[in-house]
C-alpha cells in the first residue's frame, strides 16, 4: 500500500470520527457514571464489534448482511431500544442520586453496551462493507493491506474514545452535589441522544 493511499484513508477516518456518534456519546455517559478506567471496557466492546465488522467486510460477509434488509433492520432497532432504555434508566437514577452513590454497571454490562452500540451502527457497518474495500489494491496481497487498514482504524478509534472518556471523567471528578447530579442527568441524555442518533441513521437507510 502506498503512503498516499494510506494518508487518504486516515483522512477519511478522521472525517468519520470528527462528528460524535452513538459510540462516543455512550463513552461520555459511561465515563461520567462509572469513571474513565471502567469506561475503557465500553471502548473495548466498541473495538471488538469494529474488528468483527472489518473481518466481515474483508471476507465479503458484510455485503450479505446488508442484503438481508429485514434482519439487519431488526438488529439495528434492537440496539436503538437498548440504548433508549439505558438512557431513561440512567436519567431517572440520577434524579435520586443513584449514580453518585456508586451504583456502577458491571464490567460485562459496560463491554456489552459498547459492543451492541457499535454493532448496530449503520454508519460503521456501511463504512467497512462499502468504503473499506475501496482502499485495497487488487494488484497487491490482500491481507497485509487489510491488516494495516484495520490496525490504523482501531488505533484512531481507541484514541478518540479515550479522549472523550477522559474529558468527561475529569469533569465529573470536579463536580459534587447538585452540579454532579445534573452531570449525571446529562449522562442519561447522552444515552438517549445516542439512541435517537442511531435511530435516525437506521430510519434514513434505504431498504
Amino acid at each position: 500500500m502506498t503512503l498516499e493511499t494510506w494518508s487518504v484513508y486516515v483522512a477519511t477516518v478522521l472525517v468519520l470520527m470528527c462528528t460524535p456518534g452513538p459510540s462516543q456519546l455512550l463513552m461520555l455517559s459511561n465515563s461520567i457514571g462509572n469513571g474513565f478506567r471502567r469506561s475503557l471496557l465500553t471502548a473495548a466492546g466498541d473495538l471488538s464489534a469494529n474488528l468483527l465488522q472489518m473481518l466481515a467486510a474483508g471476507l465479503g460477509v458484510g455485503a450479505l448482511v446488508l442484503a438481508s434488509g429485514s434482519v439487519f433492520a431488526a438488529l439495528q432497532w434492537a440496539g436503538v431500544a437498548y440504548l433508549l432504555w439505558l438512557g431513561v434508566r440512567t436519567f431517572r437514577r440520577a434524579g435520586t442520586g443513584g449514580i453518585t452513590r456508586g451504583a456502577f454497571a458491571s464490567g460485562r454490562q459496560l463491554w456489552w453496551q459498547g459492543f451492541v452500540t457499535s454493532a448496530a451502527n449503520p454508519k460503521a457497518i456501511l463504512f467497512f462493507a462499502a468504503l473499506f474495500p475501496q482502499f485495497i489494491d487488487s494488484e497487491l496481497a490482500f491481507w497485509p493491506q487489510f491488516l494495516l487498514l484495520s490496525v490504523t482504524y482501531l488505533a484512531m478509534d481507541a484514541a478518540f474514545l479515550a479522549l472523550y472518556g477522559s474529558s468527561a471523567a475529569l469533569l465529573a471528578q470536579r463536580l459534587t452535589g447538585v452540579a454532579r447530579r445534573r452531570l449525571d442527568r446529562i449522562a442519561g441524555l447522552c444515552l438517549i441522544g445516542a439512541a435517537l442518533l442511531l435511530g435516525s441513521k437506521t430510519a434514513s437507510r434505504p431498504v
